[in-house]
C-alpha cells in the first residue's frame, strides 16, 4: 500500500465518520431503545391491577356477574387490549428513525398509500379505521418506505380524532424529514356513527393535511390526489 493510501485509511479510521464510530452510535442507540422499552414494560405491569379493578367495576355497573366463568378474565384480557391500543403514548417518532433517514439526490415525489390505520375515537373509546395515504417532496433525505407505516402507528395507537391525527402524521415527518412538502390523506370508518348515534353503515370521514409546496402549488397537490386514487 502507497504512503497517499495509507494516509486515507488512517484518516477514515481516526476521523469523524468512520465505521467505529457509526457503530458505537449504532449500539448506543440500541441499547438506549432497548432500556426505553423496559421502562414502558414496567411502567404497563405497574398500572395493570388498577386498569382490571376498573374494568371489574365497569362490568357490575353494567349489571353483570364478573365472577361468572365468561367473565372471569375479562377484565385482565381488557386492560391488556386497552394498553395496546393506547402504546403510541410510550413511542415517538425518533425512536423509529433513528437510522433510517437517508442521503439523496431524489427530487420526485414519493406516495405511499393504503396503508391500513386503526385508532380509537377519544368521545366514545369505539375504534375508527381506514386507510392512509402519505406523500413527500424530498429535499436530498428520503426516509425508509416502512418508517411511514410505522409514523402512522404511533399516532393511531393514542385517543384520538381523525382531524389530529391527520396532522400529526404529516407535521411529525416534515418536521423529521424537512422534505419540501409533505401531504397526508386519511379515509376512515368511525364506529361511533355506525354501531350507534345516527347508525350510518356506508359513511365514510375523509381529512387531509398539507404542507409546503402542496399547500402552495395547486399542481404539485393535484398530482398527489390523483396518483394516491389511482396507482
Amino acid at each position: 500500500m502507497n504512503g497517499k493510501m495509507s494516509g486515507v485509511v488512517a484518516e477514515f479510521h481516526c476521523g469523524g465518520g468512520g465505521f467505529g464510530e457509526l457503530s458505537l452510535e449504532t449500539k448506543k442507540s440500541a441499547a438506549h431503545r432497548k432500556h426505553e422499552t423496559s421502562r414502558k414494560e414496567a411502567e404497563d405491569e405497574s398500572r395493570l391491577p388498577a386498569l382490571e379493578a376498573a374494568y371489574t367495576s365497569i362490568l357490575r355497573e353494567l349489571g353483570e356477574d364478573a365472577d361468572r366463568q365468561g367473565l372471569l378474565r375479562t377484565p385482565l384480557r381488557a386492560a391488556q387490549a386497552m394498553q395496546f391500543l393506547t402504546k403510541g403514548y410510550h413511542e415517538s417518532i425518533y425512536d423509529i428513525l433513528n437510522d433510517a433517514i437517508f442521503d439523496e439526490d431524489h427530487d420526485e415525489m414519493v406516495i405511499v398509500k393504503d396503508i391500513d390505520m386503526f385508532s380509537l375515537c377519544e368521545h366514545h373509546l369505539v375504534p375508527f379505521f381506514g386507510k392512509v395515504h402519505i406523500g413527500y417532496l424530498p429535499n436530498k433525505k428520503v426516509v425508509g418506505l416502512s418508517k411511514l407505516a410505522r409514523i402512522v402507528e404511533i399516532y393511531s395507537r393514542r385517543l384520538q380524532v381523525q382531524e389530529r391525527l391527520t396532522k400529526q402524521i404529516a407535521t411529525s415527518i416534515s418536521e423529521a424529514v424537512q422534505p419540501k412538502g409533505v401531504a397526508v390523506i386519511i379515509e376512515a370508518a368511525h364506529m361511533c356513527m355506525v354501531m350507534r348515534g345516527v347508525q350510518k353503515m356506508n359513511s365514510r370521514t375523509v381529512t387531509s393535511t398539507m404542507l409546503g409546496i402542496f399547500r402552495e402549488d395547486p399542481k404539485s397537490r393535484e398530482e398527489f390526489l390523483a396518483l394516491s386514487k389511482h396507482i
